[in-house]
């Protein structure tokens, strides 16, 4: 485990690639899309070579189904990988079908990453998506439930107020939206070079020890992470490395911006306790 102890220190990256290391970047990792995929677009019309894959970390919000959506990158025969964020069922039942349904994504709903991993570009993957949510697993705290099938007794009890149709959209919204203890009990039994993840791991101030635990036990070196809009590279004390991907932003392995999104005014958060945190670009 890190020992403690914070430092911070600052570095802007230029806003592209050499030419010669976008050549070689596989696969690259887009953060938060919240339907702004011109960012997308924009990104990818200025790269002389596509990337052969391309990784996105949840928060999608399928307005239509994500093999539409993804166009910029299919048309470029860009392969497309994805994990589920705690916005992708905002409007309910039908986003989330667009995203997840594979009979309206017959393209990318193979590259559905959740509680698997799979070998992209040589390099095992592996995807953790969803959200902390306090019903089943409040952050960095026990867990209320650990399997989906508790859920329904669970309802009874606790939200005695919520009629049938009340209680299966929860439930819905639960089973597929939470982390759930089942599920990363399964996924740390595999073994994988990189692990992406939603949520942000302790490196972020808001972020949870549980995926650090996650990715040393599954041997990966390398946490890829949205859902804080910050773009930032972090290493731990024993070389675990971090990389935090802004919305709409497209980073390298390596931590190298591919290209600039959305822009944030937002500082650079403090770091827990172990950890270097470079803010890679605003």
């Amino acid at each position: 485990m890190p020992t403690r102890g914070t430092r911070c220190r600052t570095h802007r990256a230029t806003n592209q690639l050499h030419p010669r290391d976008r050549t070689r970047m596989s696969p690259i990792f887009i953060g938060d899309i919240h339907q702004n995929w011109h960012h997308v677009e924009a990104g990818l019309a200025a790269l002389p070579t596509p990337p052969p894959a391309a990784i996105l970390l949840g928060d999608i919000e399928c307005e239509r189904p994500l093999d539409r959506l993804a166009a910029p990158l299919l048309d470029r025969s860009i392969a497309v990988y994805w994990i589920h964020g705690n916005h992708d069922y905002d409007t309910g039942p039908e986003m989330w079908a667009n995203l997840a349904d594979p009979e309206r994504n017959p393209q990318t709903a193979a590259g559905a990453l959740h509680n698997r991993v799979i070998e992209i570009a040589g390099l095992r993957i592996a995807g953790l998506g969803g959200a902390f949510l306090p019903h089943v697993w409040p952050a960095n705290a026990p867990p209320r439930l650990h399997r989906r099938e508790q859920l329904a007794a669970d309802l009874a009890v606790s939200r005695p107020d919520l009629d049938p149709g009340q209680a299966a959209a929860f439930t819905h919204f639960l089973t597929t939206t939470a982390i759930w203890p089942e599920d990363v009990d399964a996924l740390s039994v595999l073994r994988a070079d990189v692990l992406v993840t939603h949520e942000a791991p302790s490196s972020h101030p808001e972020g949870v020890s549980l995926l650090d635990d996650l990715a040393r036990k599954i041997g990966a070196r390398l946490i890829v992470h949205g859902h804080h809009h910050i773009t930032s590279h972090a290493r731990a004390d024993d070389g675990l490395r971090v990389l935090g991907v802004g919305d709409t932003w497209a980073v390298d392995l390596d931590g190298n911006v591919v290209w600039r999104g959305r822009k944030r005014e937002r500082p650079l958060p403090r770091p827990g306790g172990g950890w270097v945190v470079q803010l890679i670009a605003a």
